[in-house]
């Protein structure tokens, strides 16, 4: 069993409340929770992403025993595995949004990344840098060669001393 938040809640109400949160943040595509919440929601919403690219009836079975609702199911199956088939993780994001009145709790916003109206843009993917050659172990670095100057060798009789 990983770690993970219990949020002040037993075990079967923080279940319930989970499968409910991903089943209507896959069906919205954003939802606004406390940033406790969002954080546990954002590591299931992720979880089943990577059921619905894999696409075999067992992710299809595993999938529907925690989201709630057919249509929810099927979203993760076609749209969104559709949606993220290049992408290796990092489906959804978090963006703090304000502090709740009444008790002070962190508010934010869960959604899915590359999708119509999203809150911010998704950044470009980085560029990976040139792969380099291998380099000879038994080759001499240019840093030597650069600072410790050439090695000096001693010439038999022509000194003269």
């Amino acid at each position: 069993m990983g770690n993970f938040r219990k949020l002040g809640r037993p075990a079967s109400h923080r279940v319930s409340m989970l499968r409910t949160m991903v089943s209507q943040l896959v069906k919205h595509e954003r939802i606004e929770t406390t940033v406790a919440k969002a954080k546990e929601v954002r590591r299931k919403a992720d979880q089943m992403v990577q059921l619905g690219k894999e696409g075999t009836l067992d992710a299809a079975r595993r999938a529907s025993a925690f989201v709630r609702g057919d249509d929810a199911v099927h979203k993760l199956f076609t749209e969104l595995a559709y949606r993220y088939k290049n992408r290796a993780g990092g489906y959804t994001r978090l963006l703090r949004t304000r502090i709740r009145v009444g008790d002070a709790a962190e508010m934010a916003y869960i959604e899915f990344v590359d999708r119509e109206n999203e809150l911010r843009e998704a950044k470009p993917a980085t560029p990976q840098p040139p792969q380099r050659a291998p380099m000879d172990p038994w080759a001499k670095s240019r840093a030597s060669q650069q600072w410790a100057g050439p090695k000096l060798t001693k010439s038999s009789g022509s000194d003269g001393l």
